[in-house]
């Protein structure tokens, strides 16, 4: 089940926060002309700009940096040359407590990201430990679960380089779905419904960093089934099942082209059906057949989908009669849903024979299945209560065809001729044998 590995991508590394431009010649315009003292040497006075080209100071800090200071500056206007040279010192501290406020948030990132970096380290330290206590029975198993081991611990350094890298939330949590495989249902350590969970919140991180990542709504869907398969016919379970749907549609809106997402689809409203209120059910177990038959119309020769198109159609008939019938006229009859029904699940073991689920359920519904009329023309046939030939006397009557062969289809078979001669078994047997 997990793909091939995609190989890691490099995320990009964090901004580090944005530095106001310092002008080259910022600090030297600060000291006012009229002072005494000789201008620094440019070398010593100078900070390096970011933009070389830059030769103009920005007159609008200027101004703001002096007017902060002004008092400052009057004051150090009566002081020796030597202690003038510091003006640009303090400048400079100006300068650095400007960007300082204004880049308050900038160098609180770095933080913020170390803790979230923390908060994906313990994740995934707990990943590991659900996967580090899975045993196997088997030795088939244990040389499975070491495989599945050795690359979730590859996803792991991935993630620790970078915390956006989305493929590889994506395979970890394949590699969390397929160990939950290894897990017995009495298992309670870890228990499946554990390491389905973990699967469930990478999945989540994987599909908020790529939302168009329609595999992960997928399998995302698929994890969350096996959840609620888990817990019955709960609350709980009907809003799992309510989450895979959603999953599902997320699925198919990203690629439509998906038969089997469409009967996934299908089986989870169906499942869902049996858990909601009655005044829901009717509503979702028709949404669940147009799934089923969207899958088909994608596949023709799917016959998952058009098995379980069956089944729905069968425990529609059922809901039905056991309700009272269709209320309205424009609904089918629970006598033509079972023959539907029918119809489905004697395809879909057409063309799996030998899946003895689809020939169990044709056993149960093989008299239900409607008698495919072919019209083959008109033949002739001796008058009833002379079976035995030769005939001289031969009446034009109509035959059809059932799914076992030129047969009587009813109790009674009249001829189409208007007369009202019944033709009993020897007589359909003889024209069965001698009109093929």
């Amino acid at each position: 089940m997990t793909p091939e590995e995609p190989e890691l991508k490099n995320g990009l590394e964090p901004k580090p926060a944005t530095e106001q431009k310092q002008d080259p010649e910022l600090e030297t315009m600060a000291v006012p002309e009229s002072k005494p003292a000789p201008e620094p040497e440019p070398a010593t006075i100078h900070v390096r700009s970011a933009d070389p080209e830059a030769e103009e100071p920005n007159e609008t800090e200027i101004q703001s940096n002096e007017s902060e200071k002004l008092e400052s500056n009057e004051q150090n206007a009566s002081r020796p040359a030597e202690l003038q040279q510091n003006r640009t010192f303090t400048m400079r501290e100006l300068l650095t407590e400007l960007k300082t406020e204004e880049g308050d948030d900038a160098a609180s990132t770095p933080l913020s990201q170390q803790s979230t970096q923390q908060q994906q380290q313990q994740q995934n330290n707990a990943a590991m430990q659900l996967i580090d206590s899975v045993t196997s029975t088997d030795e088939e198993g244990r040389s499975r679960q070491r495989v599945l081991t050795f690359a979730a611990r590859r996803y792991a350094s991935a993630l620790e380089r970078n915390p956006d890298d989305y493929d590889a939330l994506y395979n970890w949590a394949l590699v969390l779905q397929e160990s939950a495989d290894n897990v017995s249902l009495d298992s309670t350590s870890p228990s499946k419904d554990d390491l389905l969970e973990e699967a469930c919140k990478k999945y989540d991180e994987a599909t908020r960093l790529c939302p168009t990542l329609n595999d992960a709504f997928y399998n995302w869907a698929i994890a969350i089934s096996d959840r609620a398969k888990m817990r019955g016919r709960t609350k709980e379970a009907e809003e799992l099942w309510k989450q895979a749907t959603k999953n599902y549609e997320k699925a198919v809106h990203l690629n439509w082209n998906s038969p089997q997402a469409l009967n996934n689809w299908g089986l989870a409203l169906q499942e869902l059906s049996a858990i909601v209120p009655a005044r829901e059910k009717q509503t979702i177990v028709r949404t669940a057949i147009s799934k089923f038959r969207a899958a088909i119309q994608l596949q023709f020769d799917f016959h998952r989908a058009i098995y379980n198109l069956g089944t729905v159609l069968y425990g529609l008939a059922e809901d039905t009669l056991r309700t009272g019938g269709t209320p309205n006229s424009k609904d089918v009859s629970p006598n033509e849903l079972y023959s539907q029904s029918a119809i489905y699940i004697a395809a879909a073991h057409a063309l799996k024979p030998n899946y003895s689920v689809y020939s169990s359920a044709l056993r149960l519904v093989r008299s239900m299945l409607p008698l495919p009329y072919l019209k083959v023309g008109y033949l002739t046939a001796p008058q009833a209560g002379k079976p035995i030939a030769p005939h001289n006397d031969w009446k034009r009557s109509e035959f059809v065809l059932n799914h076992e062969g030129l047969q009587q289809v009813k109790s009674n078979l009249f001829c189409n001729c208007g007369c009202q001669n019944k033709l009993n078994e020897s007589q359909l047997s003889y024209l069965s044998e001698h009109h093929k």
